[in-house]
């Protein structure tokens, strides 16, 4: 069976050992004996940043993943995800939209696709990514696989981000093994009344990196990866929001000023809600424009 999937152009069968083989992944406890490849397992080789989270977040969570992966990506960064819905999913479609590198590691045979409403995407990562597996080809997706599958999404990563994160989620098993094998670990910090941001909060409290922007990660990782960038985060930083959002940005920019203000004053000065406020704030922070104070406050940054 591996011959005759071998035979199909882009993928790629990579032995523990081989030139080829991930040095991160060598490294690891339990190193895998083998890797299926679909795609460029060049890829592997990258300076590379995890993002995982919640398969159900908040429309702010999913849009801060999307954001994060899109502006680091930029950066020079391969983003590695599960292909999970929800945080995953947006991990991976904030590279492609920038344009960069993106693999996914899969909790099954690399022949299959799970879940099967990310099969369009599964096919978009092959073509701009990697799709890789441990498993023998015809795995069916187990419940056990998908932990083991985690310790080689923070394996092959300099760091691991988590964006929302109940205090049982999957994403806590992924940030354990990315502590355990030496790599960095960061959490978005939520709301105190977000169950979803509790998993954040237990690893921020337990010496996770607290991240506020895609800088706060680029200078923590760029001493392990500044040979291998290929870009600088400065680059991504003047991109103009998306075009669907250019007037809700408009509207939000007449409220914000060099005089600090709060995220609920915003929300109440522009009718906007809270989440769409705090999603939108976080864009133009990564843009450059407007900067965090204390007190959860911002005004515009000065240039």
């Amino acid at each position: 069976m591996d011959d005759e999937w071998l035979q199909l152009s882009g993928n790629h069968i990579i032995a523990r050992g081989d030139e080829n083989f991930p040095e991160l992944l060598e490294q690891i406890s339990k190193s895998p004996e083998r890797l299926y490849v679909r795609g460029d397992p060049g890829l592997l080789h990258m300076p590379a940043l995890a993002i995982v989270g919640s398969r159900n977040p908040t429309r702010a969570g999913a849009r801060n993943a999307f954001e994060f992966a899109r502006h680091l990506g930029a950066a020079g960064f391969c983003i590695v995800s599960g292909l999970a819905e929800g945080i995953d999913t947006a991990a991976h479609r904030g590279a492609l939209d920038a344009g960069a590198a993106t693999v996914a590691f899969l909790g099954h045979g690399i022949d299959r696709v799970y879940p099967a409403a990310n099969r369009d995407l599964a096919h978009e990562i092959a073509a701009q990514g990697a799709l890789v597996s441990e498993f023998p080809l015809g795995t069916h997706p187990h419940k056990t696989l998908f932990p083991q599958r985690n310790r080689l999404i923070s394996g092959v990563s300099l760091g691991t981000l988590v964006v929302e994160a109940a205090r049982r989620s999957g994403s806590l098993i992924t940030a354990r093994y990315a502590g355990d094998q030496g790599r960095e670990v960061f959490a978005l910090p939520g709301s105190i009344h977000n169950a979803l941001a509790r998993g954040c909060h237990k690893l921020i409290r337990q010496g996770a990196k607290l991240v506020e922007t895609a800088e706060d990660i680029v200078n923590e990782l760029a001493p392990l990866s500044s040979h291998l960038l290929q870009n600088s985060l400065e680059s991504t930083t003047n991109d103009e929001p998306p075009d669907h959002d250019d007037d809700e940005y408009k509207h939000l920019r007449k409220y914000i000023s060099h005089d600090p203000i709060s995220i609920d004053e915003l929300a109440k000065d522009s009718g906007l809600t809270i989440d769409q406020v705090s999603s939108m704030l976080l864009i133009l922070e990564l843009q450059g424009e407007v900067e965090s104070l204390s007190g959860g406050r911002y005004s515009l940054l000065n240039r």
